[in-house]
């Protein structure tokens, strides 16, 4: 693991299985502005590690034994500790998002997304963006029922459903009244928000999630 500068964001990997472990703190190490401070292989132990390293960013796994990932979030919350803890698994079952959301998670991804993408999504965790892999939030929205887990207004749905429709940013301008600037910035939050790489995958999302 490299010597963390101050300007990067402090990692810590949690998962029982080593070579996953291993294997994602070392594609996360080497990307620009992240600094792996650390792996645990289960939720007992990430709870030490977090208190000993205060990281900006904790990468949690769901099912461990010991203590899950979630059961660890939230005693690190009861603990006051302020690591965002984003929930990475390859499970997609509503439950365990409906659990990770109470707890106070950051996000919910599964474990198949590209080295580059897990360090954007580390990096919009610690700027306060919640995350949340499409096919979860979908999972999560059919367990809420009518309750938005995405954290998308009202205006960016509408902007959704017309990205998803195929307009560009002026046809949408033109259609909800607003500046090209505002759309663009609509558009990215949007993607941030779901932790989505482009306009086709939000409308992938849109479909599966009935917006159109």
């Amino acid at each position: 693991m490299k010597g963390d500068r101050v300007s990067d964001v402090r990692v810590v990997v949690v998962d029982d299985q080593q070579l996953i472990r291993e294997s994602i703190a070392a594609l996360l190490d080497i990307q620009p502005g992240i600094a792996v401070v650390g792996t645990a292989r289960d939720g007992e132990a990430a709870v030490e590690l977090v208190v000993a390293e205060d990281p900006d960013v904790v990468l949690m796994d769901v099912r461990m034994p010991v203590m899950d990932g979630i059961d660890a979030l939230a005693e690190l919350r009861r603990r006051g500790e302020r690591a965002r803890v984003v929930m990475l698994t390859t499970f997609d079952d509503e439950a365990y998002v409906v659990r990770a959301l109470k707890a106070g998670a950051s996000g919910y991804l599964l474990k198949d997304r590209p080295a580059v993408e897990l360090a954007a999504a580390v990096r919009l965790a610690h700027s306060g963006v919640v995350q949340f892999d499409p096919a979860a939030a979908a999972r999560l929205a059919s367990a809420l029922g009518t309750e938005r887990p995405d954290g998308l207004t009202e205006r960016e749905v509408d902007v959704l459903r017309l990205v998803a429709g195929g307009r560009t940013n002026r046809e949408i301008a033109g259609r909800l009244h607003l500046s090209e600037g505002t759309v663009k910035n609509h558009v990215s939050r949007i993607l941030g928000r779901l932790g989505l790489r482009d306009r086709t995958q939000a409308a992938v999302y849109a479909r599966d999630r009935g917006l159109l």
